[in-house]
């Protein structure tokens, strides 16, 4: 719903999500901390980290809004132009550095996947964040030493030379600007004992605010510095204050030896990254993957997966080099720098997604990070290292870049009904999927253009610096959950740990009826999302959709931050059912279902989709989770794979999806004998079914094109 009956300005939060109902019915980049990034064994539920309080409360803008000049005229502008001044560092290092770390954005005192604060990225881990998280830290005697390496507490530093208070630096954005300035004034003087006026003369120093545990990690963050000093930048943060940066096209950064740091390893030459790209290759266990000979052998790569690990980087790795887990991703990618770590080579079947068919048909990407943690953004340095991978991952093996191809792990379907109510719901809601695309090169259209006709196609566009949106954290949800086995088909008996929670006090019902001890209680917060709520009427106190997967035979859904089935995301493409007001419908799930967009300011018409609807009038179309062959299209010797639509879910005649252009051919994959793929007769389309994606057999739908 909307917080004002006005339009918002840009400092004003815009949406607070379900908060009128009261329950269910109503690059290089930020600093590098390297190895010592294995302390932050949990960024999850810390009380300090999240905006806690009434659903409708809002953490306040670090600055009234200003209008914004020609050079990026605002209190924010000024921050930096003050904080350059008294510390003596030039004002396009000092904007460039920040623009690295955080896009200049303050993220209301929260902090990031690397435990880094405010627009300078400044570092303050705690013990809490260890043992505050699911990742098993708690109760052990060393986690004070775990987060003991100065890398981890840049923040501390800062304050002392300002002569500030820690927390002034964590809660407030000049504070911080002033504290990140004199750090890299302190690293200048450190280096040469002067801080020059030219801006290519504070090359080692900006290397140096890496944190970087090695020359090539430092030196890559320096280069991005000056890169964006060179091409200028601008933008209006979150907060709704614009900030720019002059391009200086001839700036040549003096790039002067960067002391104290050891020899960076050889980039290993059999990892499958750029060629620019630092990658090193880490072997998965054998029992997380199986061998193949992908595209070659004729299993096409045609998906990208982005997850988050729910872990520490160095953790993530760890699990998926141990037998006993029996799972892996191709790539890890570190918070602090991102480096990455090729586990599984893309030729080969990595067990990731919690669906084997998609497994056959993608490359899987991990990224340190909680879903659902105090950790509420990704770091810049994450963002834009998986862009520079997925770019030549799309362009290495024909995959489109569009949200039907590049996918969180939430948007895998379930593979069979008793596994969909168990599926993934990482990167969660806080992967800002507008900036990604835009890195890749092929934004998602922004929010305004407005809603076509009823049934005409859309996407789903808000702004996400200022889609704030109110969630329900409860206990320690996180998004991953991967069952053992090479089918990594999710069972009713292996419960996901970021699966559907229970009402939000007292004792909970166990499905023998039986209580168990009440969860810690919930927590809201509201902050910059990717998604916008759906209800089943065109009210803000209509209820939430309730997906039959998660809430069978409930009349409504929830704010749960790990309910993924009332809600879309960016980037992803429906049909427009109907139309009142503000509002506008959907055809989603099966249902039409409404969600608050006034103006059409949410939305992008899309002309180009290609759109399926059933081919009967008489009957829905299944929806599928896998496409494997028939039976009789195996070869004698091969068992074939069960395959039968998911239970729960269809496409009930006169509705429509937005579809792939072309359908794949079903299929299967075996080891025994090696390298065998199946193809089957049959083709399926890849539609926006739900949150999720999903399968319809071509010969149940009939396509209509622009």
């Amino acid at each position: 719903m909307r917080i004002a009956s006005h339009r918002p300005g840009p400092s004003t939060p815009r949406r607070a999500g379900p908060a009128a109902h009261a329950g269910p019915a109503a690059h290089a980049g930020p600093a590098a901390r390297r190895a010592v990034l294995a302390a932050l064994a949990g960024l999850a539920l810390v009380g300090g980290g999240l905006i806690a309080g009434p659903a409708t409360a809002h953490a306040a803008p670090a600055h009234p809004a200003h209008p914004a000049g020609i050079g990026g005229s605002s209190a924010l502008q000024g921050d930096f132009a003050a904080a350059s001044r008294a510390f003596h560092v030039p004002l396009p290092v000092l904007l460039a550095v920040s623009y690295q770390e955080s896009r200049w954005d303050g993220h209301a005192g929260q902090y990031n996947t690397g435990a880094g604060y405010g627009p300078m990225d400044l570092t303050d881990a705690t013990a809490a964040m260890v043992t505050g998280s699911g990742a098993g830290a708690a109760g052990r005697a060393d986690t004070a030493a775990m987060v003991s390496a100065p890398a981890l507490h840049t923040l501390d530093a800062a304050a002392r030379l300002v002569h500030a208070t820690p927390a002034a630096l964590r809660d407030g954005t000049a504070a911080n600007i002033r504290g990140g300035a004199a750090l890299l004034a302190s690293y200048q003087k450190a280096l040469t004992g002067s801080a020059p006026a030219d801006p290519a003369d504070w090359y080692g120093a900006v290397a140096r605010y890496s944190q970087a545990g090695d020359e090539q990690g430092a030196r890559d963050f320096a280069d991005a510095v000056y890169a964006v000093m060179a091409s200028g930048a601008q933008r209006t943060t979150q907060d709704g204050q614009r900030v720019r940066l002059t391009a200086e096209p001839r700036l040549v950064p003096h790039r002067r030896d960067v002391p104290g740091l050891r020899a960076t390893a050889p980039k290993d030459t059999a990892a499958d990254c750029p060629a620019a790209m630092h990658c090193s290759v880490v072997p998965a266990a054998p029992e997380g993957y199986q061998q193949a000979n992908r595209p070659k052998d004729g299993l096409a790569i045609r998906y990208i997966v982005i997850h988050d690990t729910e872990s520490t980087y160095e953790q993530a790795i760890a699990a998926f080099q141990d037998p006993a887990g029996g799972v892996a991703a191709n790539y890890v990618m570190r918070s602090s720098d991102g480096a990455v770590t090729q586990m599984v080579p893309d030729a080969d079947l990595a067990f990731h997604a919690g669906n084997y068919w998609f497994n056959m048909h993608s490359v899987g990407i991990e990224h340190e990070g909680f879903a659902a943690s105090g950790a509420t953004w990704y770091t810049e340095a994450q963002y834009r290292a998986t862009a520079e991978l997925v770019k030549y991952l799309a362009a290495r093996y024909g995959i489109p870049l569009d949200r039907q191809h590049v996918i969180g792990h939430e948007n895998v379907p379930g593979p069979q009904s008793a596994g969909v109510a168990g599926m993934h719901w990482d990167p969660g809601p806080y992967w800002d999927w507008t900036h990604f695309m835009r890195l890749l090169g092929v934004p998602v259209p922004e929010g305004g253009s407005g809603v076509g006709p009823v049934g005409t196609a859309v996407t789903i566009t808000p702004d996400f610096a200022h889609n704030f949106q109110t969630v329900e954290v409860c206990g320690q949800p996180t998004g991953e959950v991967r069952p053992k086995g090479g089918k990594d088909r999710p069972t009713p008996s292996t419960p996901p740990k970021g699966g559907r929670k229970q009402p939000t006090s007292g004792t909970h019902p166990t499905k023998g009826g039986k209580h168990q001890a009440a969860e810690p209680p919930c927590t809201s917060q509201t902050q910059p999302s990717d998604f916008l709520y759906l209800r089943t009427a065109p009210s803000p106190t209509a209820p939430l959709y309730a997906d039959p997967a998660l809430h069978p035979g409930a009349a409504a859904g929830t704010d749960h931050i790990d309910d993924w089935g009332d809600t879309v995301t960016e980037g992803q493409q429906f049909v427009v059912a109907a139309r009142q007001g503000d509002w506008t419908a959907i055809w989603y799930s099966g249902a039409e279902l409404w969600f608050d967009n006034p103006r059409g300011e949410d939305t992008t018409p899309a002309p180009d989709a290609v759109l399926v609807t059933p081919k009967t009038s008489s009957a829905p179309a299944p929806v599928y989770g896998e496409a494997y062959p028939q039976p009789s299209e195996y070869p004698e010797g091969l068992k074939p794979s069960t395959q039968a639509p998911l239970s729960m879910y269809a496409v009930p005649a006169g509705q429509a999806y937005v579809a792939s252009p072309v359908p794949s051919r079903s299929d299967d994959f075996f080891t025994s004998p090696p390298d065998t793929v199946v193809n089957g007769s049959e083709c399926y389309y890849t539609v926006q079914y739900d949150h999720r994606l999903a399968l319809l057999n071509a010969a149940d739908v009939t396509v209509r094109r622009r």
